[in-house]
């Protein structure tokens, strides 16, 4: 076998790990979903590749970086193995009907800049594990059944440039480090809040 032959050979096996890893993990991820109107009716594991299938879109290296499903009537809960899509960028799960907490392997996912799942029945607490995600600049899960209260960790995220968590059951103090200096009251509304962190007098997680 000449040499070009073996890269060829390499750079498609490479090819083909990647696009069985991405299928494997969405896959995995549909059969968690309720679709009734067949969105993910394209996600079909027999196709190697799932850069084919509708809303989901592919670089030139056929990693998986975007996630596009939202406002498209599916309901059920989120796993583990989304986290297995280490370069996802965006990922838009919002005005479903996505229920269960959120996976803490999100974290995982550093290529990340936004995350949209407002308008779910999203609950549990917001997982520490974001403060991984040193990409983020957009977190939106305002209108949610989230509780417990608002990570400390994420004061870490020095290019979040909104971050919405309205209308939720959140409870503590609001971080008053990093980017949330800047963020709008109106971020942190319709919660069990007690207002920005009055550091060193009360603890953050303070009326929870």
């Amino acid at each position: 076998m000449s040499r070009v032959s073996i890269i060829f050979c390499l750079i498609l096996v490479h090819f083909l790990n990647n696009c069985l890893f991405s299928g494997n993990a969405l896959h995995a991820l549909r059969s968690r979903f309720k679709d009734p109107t067949n969105v993910l009716q394209s996600w079909d594991p027999t196709l190697v590749n799932p850069c084919t299938w509708f809303h989901v879109t592919c670089d030139s290296n056929n990693h998986v970086i975007r996630l596009d499903l939202g406002n498209s009537n599916i309901s059920g809960t989120l796993g583990p193995e989304l986290g297995q899509l280490q370069h996802l960028q965006y990922l838009e799960l919002y005005m479903n009907d996505i229920s269960g907490k959120i996976p803490k392997e999100l974290g995982n996912l550093k290529s990340l800049v936004s995350m949209d799942m407002y308008q779910n029945k999203l609950e549990g607490e917001i997982p520490k594990s974001f403060a991984n995600l040193k990409s983020l600049k957009f977190l939106r899960l305002n209108n949610n059944k989230l509780t417990g209260s608002i990570p400390r960790e994420l004061t870490t995220l020095s290019d979040l440039k909104v971050f919405d968590v309205s209308n939720n059951g959140l409870c503590g103090t609001i971080p008053v480090d990093g980017p949330f200096r800047s963020f709008p009251m109106e971020s942190f509304e319709n919660n069990k809040l007690n207002g920005p962190e009055l550091q060193g007098l009360v603890p953050y997680d303070f009326g929870c």
